[in-house]
């Protein structure tokens, strides 16, 4: 199992040079893995930064860990903008992105404040032609594409990612609904949700989702099962104990997140300090 930090970009973390400053320390920590969430707005007064920019920030301040947003939601965003910050991101960063993908929601009305579509089928078909658009402009080659949705007239984008085949893609999807556990079968990993970010997936729903997968797969390579949780600095043999379950459940990623209105900053510091729970 590998382990990853999970925070938002939002209240403490909206600052692009506090996100660089905690990724070098959870790099020398021994994390895997640094992730942002991707938000436009959060409902109340707080202060917001773009989840992009502060990832190239991270990038120049790291030089092993993994980092990527998850998730973004595809549907908000222009999949050509998305492929140039992708490609650039991952040449910045030597390689090292994964992107997370995502429907998107309206929890905190950043679909219904700017006019965004809200039915979750009509997302759907958008992020699948949006999928598709990514994979086609990171190939390098000319392409074009008519959809219901997007439409690309004949285009060449360069450079193309530094990673091969592609830049890696979880998507994220809320168990048990299927579809997105099927959508995300075709790529390289699942990031589950529960639908109640107070109430986590336990370890036997994440070996019913890895059995699904596994039954959904038709391709080959390495695919990624990725759980988030809280686990305590000060008690290393309860935190192996807590991750573990999962990693004999089937997740392969294990992301230390925080809520922010619930952990004080300084608190999750400390956390990303004593290093993932090996």
């Amino acid at each position: 199992m590998k382990f990853a930090i999970d925070t938002p970009q939002f209240g403490p973390y909206a600052d692009a040079r506090v996100l660089a400053q905690l990724a070098r320390e959870a790099e020398d920590a021994g994390w895997d893995g640094f992730f942002l969430w991707d938000h436009i707005n959060v409902g109340w007064p707080d202060p917001v930064a773009d989840p992009w920019i502060a990832l190239a920030a991270m990038a120049c301040a790291t030089k092993r860990i993994r980092l990527g947003p998850l998730v973004t939601p595809l549907p908000r965003r222009s999949p050509w903008k998305l492929a140039r910050e992708t490609v650039t991101l991952d040449h910045l960063s030597d390689g090292r992105v994964i992107l997370g993908l995502g429907l998107g929601a309206d929890v905190f009305g950043e679909i219904s404040t700017f006019g965004g579509p809200q039915d979750d089928h009509l997302r759907a078909a958008m992020l699948e032609e949006g999928l598709a658009i990514l994979s086609g402009l990171w190939s390098g080659e000319k392409f074009s594409f008519e959809g219901q949705h997007y439409k690309v007239r004949e285009t060449q984008f360069l450079p193309v990612p530094r990673q091969k085949p592609r830049i890696p893609i979880w998507l994220a999807g809320t168990w048990p609904r299927k579809n997105p556990f099927r959508r995300a079968a075709r790529y390289d990993g699942i990031v589950p949700m529960s639908g109640n970010i107070e109430t986590p997936l336990t370890p036997s729903d994440i070996r019913d989702i890895a059995r699904f997968i596994a039954e959904c797969r038709t391709a080959g390579g390495q695919f990624e099962v990725v759980i988030a949780g809280e686990t305590p600095a000060d008690d290393a043999a309860r935190a192996r104990d807590f991750t573990g379950a999962y990693a004999e459940a089937g997740a392969t990623w294990f992301l230390e997140s925080t809520l922010p209105w619930k952990q004080p900053f300084d608190d999750f510091r400390r956390r990303v300090a004593a290093g993932p729970p090996r």
